[in-house]
């Protein structure tokens, strides 16, 4: 057995060489397979992945989609301007670059020189400047340097609707108004340009750019009207100078289909330059919350975003409802002593001395507030709050702008007398202006609950593809019938009684005043109102004007209807002409 021992260990060696062959052989050959798979069946895949490395991309914003008035006037549009940015890998002479950037762009050195010595893939140094200064940058010709077209908005007529219009950030997106709420069709897809570099990051030249073009947005067509805008706010302008007053807003629609012809908040802001406060405003001195609060306030759309209590405005609200309910009639007698007990509470009329013996529709032309708390009565809470449900009162009305105030309103079981007494002639409730005329306006329309809005349509620039919108309209909001005698009463209320100042020649004109004070009571401030549509027997046309605080006279009767009247005298006449070029 010594013998065979040598013999057994060449066996065993020879065998253990054999398998340690074999499977390297197996490995080789698995690395072999796997090299075969990676560089046939997998090269393109990798191939892209090592392009990838050595491409940079830059963003091509798309031009957004225009916002164009119902005339074909373009409200919003784009400039091409540049975005000037630098590569650190690719800068041959870093004091250079930094000089041309610092007195073409008007920037300081060590703003400039911070980004230029960044060690980055491409360093963003200003964005939205005038093509021609892109342009003189790029005639230097500066290794590093990159100075890509792209959009900034530009709104030709600078503060018009600016609260409706709204405007966009640096990153071309929507912050406020028409401008957010259609941003979905606005905003286009942003394109790219890809450039291809070496190892070092120096892009190699032979590689040339490759470009996936942007794509435009949608154009926005909307219900505006720039001529009847531009003249109310003209108007609107002139009240609150004339009349010292807060603010005014003017408030323009179709009462039939809800479109919006005008939406005036003066003071407006210059769209131009969103941030941009007052000149009577230190901005130094604020902080930064203070500058915001500001800001938002300066944005804020009156006839939307605030509520307020409307005053006689609303006894057009109580009236339907009296008349829905059979609570009254137009011929039921009433006898106005100057004032009304409710409870322990002495409710007077604006008429000290009373109205005397009135029937409805003359209490109606007196606003007189005796009877309305008399018809409020007779409707009472429960019955009453069912037509605010009814009327769409307590819901918000669906405008397609952001930031809609909701109806402030009693809770059904909390109004007692006293609190429905007050209600019916428009005061201890708050509503926002355009709650107001929408709802106004599916009492005179004969009974439909429109949504108001200014969207129509979207389009491509050239017009194609073209998507038209449509909006909920709620049928049997009132009868025919109550439609009916309600445009007669407010016919009245302009032609002989206390709207008589809204009166235009030549023209059937209905509305209502209104004169309310604001909170808290005894401040000595208060709202001026009117409503007016026409023509009275038809209404294509309603419009609101609201005076906040003004000086001196303070009465709706007399400041806020020849306001209206005003309007009607220019807008009749046009719209008229306008309708007549269309058929």
């Amino acid at each position: 057995m010594v013998e065979n021992t040598p013999h057994l260990h060449k066996t065993y060696h020879r065998n253990k060489t054999v398998t340690v062959m074999f499977l390297c052989a197996l490995v080789f050959a698995g690395l072999m397979g796997r090299l075969v798979y990676l560089m046939v069946f997998q090269s393109e895949y990798y191939t892209m992945k090592a392009k990838e490395l050595h491409e940079r991309e830059r963003s091509i914003k798309a031009a957004r989609g225009r916002i164009i008035d119902i005339n074909g006037k373009i409200l919003a549009d784009n400039k091409t301007v540049c975005t000037i940015s630098v590569i650190h890998s690719q800068i041959t002479d870093q004091e250079e670059v930094i000089a041309v950037l610092c007195k073409e762009l008007g920037l300081s050195e060590e703003y400039v020189r911070k980004r230029v010595e960044k060690y980055s893939s491409i360093e963003k140094i200003k964005s939205n400047v005038d093509k021609s200064i892109g342009d003189a940058i790029r005639a230097y010709d500066l290794d590093g340097v990159k100075v890509d077209e792209d959009y900034k908005r530009y709104y030709p007529y600078d503060s018009l609707g600016s609260k409706v219009l709204g405007f966009t950030g640096g990153d071309n997106q929507g912050i406020i108004g028409l401008e957010v709420i259609y941003e979905e069709y606005l905003q286009g897809e942003a394109g790219t340009i890809l450039t291809v570099t070496d190892a070092k990051g120096v892009e190699v030249a032979e590689a040339g750019e490759e470009r996936v073009e942007p794509i435009a947005g949608k154009d926005l067509y909307i219900s505006m009207d720039m001529n009847i805008q531009s003249y109310a706010t003209q108007l609107a302008l002139q009240t609150m100078e004339t009349k010292e007053a807060d603010s005014v807003s003017i408030l323009v629609m179709n009462p039939q289909n809800g479109e919006i012809l005008a939406m005036v908040n003066v003071p407006e802001f210059n769209l131009n330059s969103p941030y941009t406060l007052p000149d009577t405003v230190d901005s130094d001195a604020l902080g930064e919350d203070e500058l915001q609060d500001l800001l938002n306030r300066m944005w804020r759309n009156g006839c939307i975003n605030d509520t307020y209590e409307p005053g006689s405005t609303f006894k057009i609200v109580t009236a339907a409802a009296g008349l829905e309910s059979g609570s009254v009639t137009t011929t039921d007698t009433f006898s106005c002593p100057g004032y009304i007990m409710v409870e322990d509470r002495r409710i007077r009329c604006h008429k000290v001395g009373g109205h005397g013996a009135e029937d409805f529709v003359q209490a109606t032309m007196n606003s007189c507030n005796p009877v309305f708390i008399t018809v409020g009565t007779r409707i009472g809470a429960e019955r009453f709050y069912s037509y605010f449900q009814q009327f769409g009162l307590l819901d918000k009305t669906g405008i397609d702008l952001p930031g809609e105030a909701g109806t402030i309103m009693h809770n059904v079981e909390n109004i007692g007398p006293v609190e429905l007494a007050t209600i019916s002639f428009g005061q201890s409730f708050q509503i926002t202006p355009i709650q107001l005329a929408v709802t106004a306006s599916s009492i005179i329309n004969g009974g439909r609950r429109v949504t108001p809005h200014f969207g129509v349509r979207v389009a491509d620039s050239d017009g194609s593809n073209s998507q038209t919108f449509s909006y909920p309209v709620r049928e049997n909001v009132v009868s025919g019938e109550t439609s009916e005698t309600m445009r007669y009463i407010l016919e009245q209320v302009v032609a002989e009684g206390g709207g008589k100042n809204g009166a235009v020649e030549g023209y059937r004109i209905g509305g209502k005043t209104a004169t309310s004070q604001t909170l808290p009571r005894g401040s000595g401030k208060y709202i001026a109102s009117f409503l007016g549509f026409a023509p009275a027997d038809d209404p294509q046309i309603l419009a609101i004007a609201i005076i906040n605080n003004p000086q001196g006279t303070y009465y709706g009767g007399q400041i806020a209807a020849p306001v209206v009247r005003q309007l009607f005298e220019n807008i009749l006449p046009y719209l008229e002409e306008m309708n007549y070029n269309n058929t």
